[in-house]
């Protein structure tokens, strides 16, 4: 039996997914795990678009990659896709979402993205695609959306997904009794 949740922090490339997990795992202790280096440590990429200049990620290659570590537990998971991962796996899923599109738009234009792979991302933020695609995998109730437009935003998102941390470590302490 786990001992501490799996947290999925997905979202649209820009939306604040790695500061979100990196705030997170130094105050809550749970394991920043970012997906795209799990990928690359351990050659889990099927090809590489031309088109959108970005690698393609072998799903069953990466689950493979994961399946002895993430059932144990205690791991915040860094990604910008949540509906591969087996529902048994995870505890929470939260959407991290920036409206405006022109702050999303600068922050993916001041990584360099080229227009093709920045206008695919920022429509699929205007159209809640990953929203939709989370709340297909999972539960609606462990999915979460938040705002992460403002640096304050994440301390005050930091504080909620603590909070819940904290109240499911309880939880399931008092279900083991």
């Amino acid at each position: 039996m786990r001992t501490s949740p799996n947290v999925i922090i997905t979202g649209t490339p820009g939306v604040g997914k790695t500061v979100h997990c990196e705030q997170l795992a130094q105050e809550i202790g749970l394991k920043h795990l970012s997906i795209n280096q799990v990928a690359k440590d351990r050659g889990c990429f099927d090809e590489y678009d031309e088109e959108l200049k970005t690698w393609v990620v072998d799903e069953d290659k990466l689950l493979d990659a994961l399946e002895d570590e993430i059932p144990d537990g205690g791991y915040l998971i860094d990604w910008h896709a949540c509906d591969l991962f087996p529902k048994s796996w995870i505890d929470l899923v939260v959407v991290l979402r920036c409206p405006t599109t022109d702050v999303l738009y600068d922050r993916l234009s001041s990584r360099g993205y080229h227009e093709k792979k920045l206008e695919e991302n920022v429509d699929a933020e205007i159209f809640g695609v990953l929203s939709d695609e989370a709340r297909e995998a999972f539960d609606e109730e462990i999915v979460v959306e938040l705002n992460s437009e403002q640096d304050a935003d994440v301390d005050s998102n930091c504080q909620r997904i603590a909070q819940w941390v904290d109240s499911w470590k309880q939880s399931h302490a008092q279900n083991a009794d």
